[in-house]
């Protein structure tokens, strides 16, 4: 994918390659389909997972976002397990966002057994307020930009959610782009047992969409997170 930086509806930060996919596959799927453009953003390479290497986990990201129909997919190189919200990343963080001004953000939820998932949730939090201030200055003078919504998805953990999309209709290329980090979550020669790719934490990804699907009367739905009070014009469309 190029270095372009068109304007998006919606970017999705993750820490890693493949946190949007297992969190928030489903929306971003759901959005591309109804023609809106999406945008995700790995802080990292994940360089210091387990199985696979940057470049094998790079191609297999670009073929996940293939699969999203994603307008583009940004790396910022940030070090694996070095998520420190210093002034340098949110900087970097604050130049992308203004460049793509999208409407919505998506961040992955606070509360996760990984710390660079909970760094990565305050690290967008920080950068989204710091892309709305006017008199704060980026290196090549991007103008300010307020994101509309931002809203949180669970990659490890459930919870209670504020709000559940039905991603019933595009539940098959979620999985798909799941398993499109082939390196992650299948089992294979030459690859250690990990979490991932033990056969269920898939099940609990399903089971939980499925859950989430339930509570709204669909098959699947994915669970997300509102620091701010929705809006609603009426209670009654």
């Amino acid at each position: 994918m190029d270095n372009a930086y068109p304007q998006v509806d919606l970017l999705a930060f993750g820490a890693h390659p493949d946190d949007v996919e297992i969190g928030a596959g489903g929306i971003v799927a759901l959005h591309t389909t109804k023609g809106f453009s999406v945008a995700i953003c790995d802080l990292t390479d994940g360089e210091l997972s387990s199985n696979g290497d940057v470049n094998t986990r790079r191609k297999e990201a670009d073929h996940a976002g293939e699969i999203l129909g994603l307008s583009q997919r940004y790396r910022l190189g940030f070090p694996d397990r070095g998520l420190d919200g210093s002034d340098q990343q949110i900087h970097a963080m604050v130049a992308l966002i203004r460049k793509l001004q999208p409407r919505v953000v998506l961040a992955p939820h606070w509360e996760d057994r990984h710390p660079d998932h909970i760094a990565c949730s305050q690290m967008v939090r920080e950068a989204v307020f710091d892309a709305a201030i006017r008199k704060k200055a980026t290196q090549n003078g991007e103008a300010p930009h307020r994101v509309q919504h931002l809203y949180f998805y669970f990659i490890n953990h459930t919870g209670k959610a504020d709000m559940i999309v039905d991603v019933s209709s595009v539940y098959s290329r979620k999985k798909d782009a799941i398993l499109a980090f082939e390196s992650q979550f299948v089992p294979g020669d030459g690859r250690v047992n990990t979490p991932l790719n033990n056969p269920t934490y898939l099940s609990m990804v399903d089971g939980r969409d499925r859950n989430w699907g339930y509570q709204i009367g669909v098959t699947h739905g994915e669970g997300l997170v509102s620091i701010q009070p929705i809006s609603m014009k009426s209670l009654i469309e």
